[in-house]
C-alpha cells in the first residue's frame, strides 16, 4: 500500500511565450503538442528532488497575456505529454522483460549444455588437472551466460519503474498558468 501523500509541493517555471513550453517541431495544436525537451527536463528534474510521496503542483508564469482557454490547453497538453511518456517507459519495461525472458531461456540452455559437457569431460579425462580446469571453466561459463537475465530481473527494471511512477505523478499534478506580473518574488 502506498504511503499517504504529503502536502503539495509546487514546481514553478517562467516562460516568456506559451510556445516556449512546446516542441517547435511538433506541428499539432497545443492540447496534443509535445512539451519541449528543456521544459520536460526542468519539470522532471524538480519533481525528482521532491519527496516521492508528495503531491505535485505546477505553476507556470507566462510573460505574454494568457488567452481564454490557455490554462486548460496547457493543462491538457502537459497531462497528455507526461502520461504518454509514462506509457512509453511502461513499453520500455515490457521490452526489457521480453529481452530478459529470451536471455534467460538462452542462458539456461547454455548452462544445461555446460553442465552436460562438464560431466562428459570429467568422465572422459577423470582426475587429470586439465579435466578439472575444463569442467570448472564450463560451469563458470554456464553461470556467466545467465548474468544478463539475472541483472535484468533483479536490478535493471527498478529505475524504469521509478521513472514511470514519477511521470505519472507529474501527469496528475495540478497545473496553473498565471501572468508573470502575478509572480511572487
Amino acid at each position: 500500500m502506498d504511503a499517504p501523500l504529503q502536502p503539495s509541493h509546487t514546481i514553478e517555471l517562467r516562460v516568456d511565450h506559451l510556445a516556449h513550453l512546446f516542441d517547435p517541431l511538433d506541428p499539432f495544436p497545443t492540447p496534443t503538442r509535445d512539451l519541449s525537451r528543456t521544459a520536460e527536463d526542468f519539470i522532471v528534474g524538480w519533481a525528482r528532488e521532491l519527496p516521492a510521496n508528495a503531491a505535485l503542483s505546477i505553476l507556470i508564469y507566462l510573460g505574454e497575456e494568457t488567452g481564454v482557454g490557455a490554462d486548460e490547453g496547457v493543462r491538457e497538453a502537459m497531462r497528455r505529454h507526461f502520461t504518454a511518456r509514462a506509457e512509453h517507459v511502461r513499453g520500455d519495461i515490457n521490452e526489457l522483460f521480453r529481452v530478459g525472458r529470451t536471455s534467460l531461456l538462452i542462458g539456461l540452455v547454455v548452462l544445461a549444455g555446460c553442465i552436460l559437457a562438464s560431466t562428459l569431460a570429467n568422465r572422459l579425462f577423470g582426475g587429470a588437472p586439465f579435466a578439472r580446469f575444463l569442467t570448472e571453466g564450463l560451469i563458470i561459463l554456464g553461470w556467466v551466460a545467465n548474468w544478463r537475465p539475472i541483472e535484468i530481473f533483479l536490478y535493471d527494471w527498478w529505475p524504469l519503474a521509478k521513472q514511470r511512477k514519477l511521470l505519472l505523478r507529474i501527469a496528475a499534478a495540478s497545473i496553473e498558468v498565471r501572468a508573470a506580473a502575478e509572480r511572487r518574488v
